[in-house]
């Protein structure tokens, strides 16, 4: 066995192809680390290295009963990894659907419509913060949230400050869910979401941050985030969540990030919006 892997180093050359090759393949490799890293399937890829190695290792050492195990169970294993996997295999499907290729031109339609949106949210959260009346708002984007707006009670009705404060006041039927906002249309309210599968998310955040910080791990969605108990704004995105913003912040934070694909694209936000938002926050100074 040492005297082939010999030759084989001895006689092995490189051309520009087989960098390519090890290139893609490296840069795919680091991609799925980034994409199970901080769930439970990274605890399950540990495992199934561990049983790699156990298979290799018994047959260098001749332990044939062992090896014939491992063997068996690798196979059986490959039935089961879509299985056990089909939560990462979707969030990475979703992934590569919501690359360059396949979006939707919807961003114009967003920039003409997102400042309505905003204003109405900014005259709601300060009020819902002020009560420490908890909040749930989701802001769809390119990836399509129907499934989980059946889960809730259809709205179908323009966003208001007023509309989102009566959904989220204490005794209202819908307040425990989240509300979905799709463009200018308060889709659903009462809403059920995903949990987050991070298992290094604070104790000390209940179900309404890890169900708002779960949307945004299989989608691109938005989301708005108020604390029943402190009164505190959270914004998630993109599996990430953002605590301790003011209105300001919320602001500022919100155009990054919901325009975030269209800057790559476009370098800039639109004239128009850019000259609004420069003229609000010099009336605040």
């Amino acid at each position: 066995m040492w005297e082939q892997l010999f030759a084989g180093i001895t006689h092995f050359r490189l051309d520009w192809r087989d960098v390519i090759d090890i290139a893609i393949v490296t840069y795919l490799l680091y991609r799925l680390i980034i994409l199970i890293r901080g769930t439970r399937a990274e605890q399950l890829v540990k495992g199934l290295i561990v049983l790699l190695v156990a298979l290799v290792v018994s047959g260098l050492l001749g332990l044939r009963t062992i090896n014939w195990f491992l063997q068996g169970l690798m196979t059986m294993g490959l039935v089961a990894i879509p299985i056990v996997f089909q939560p990462e295999l979707r969030r990475a499907l979703e992934h590569i659907g919501r690359g360059k290729i396949f979006q939707r031109s919807v961003y114009d339609h967003e920039e003409e419509h997102f400042h309505v949106v905003l204003e109405e949210l900014l005259k709601a959260i300060p009020v819902l913060v002020k009560k420490k009346i908890g909040a749930l708002i989701v802001l769809e984007r390119n990836t399509g949230l129907k499934e989980y707006v059946e889960t809730g009670i259809r709205i179908e009705g323009i966003v208001s400050a007023e509309l989102l404060i009566n959904i989220f006041m204490p005794r209202s039927p819908l307040h425990d869910g989240a509300v979905i906002i799709k463009g200018v249309i308060l889709a659903a309210a009462g809403c059920f979401l995903p949990l987050t599968e991070n298992p290094n998310l604070s104790k000390e955040l209940g179900t309404r941050h890890r169900s708002g910080l779960g949307i945004t791990e299989i989608s691109d969605a938005v989301v708005i985030i108020v604390s029943e108990e402190t009164g505190v704004i959270s914004l998630a995105h993109e599996g990430k969540l953002t605590r301790y913003l003011d209105e300001k912040t919320l602001r500022s934070t919100l155009v990054s990030q919901y325009f975030s694909i269209s800057r790559q694209k476009k370098k800039k936000l639109p004239a128009f919006l850019a000259r609004r938002f420069n003229l609000q926050n010099g009336e605040e100074e």
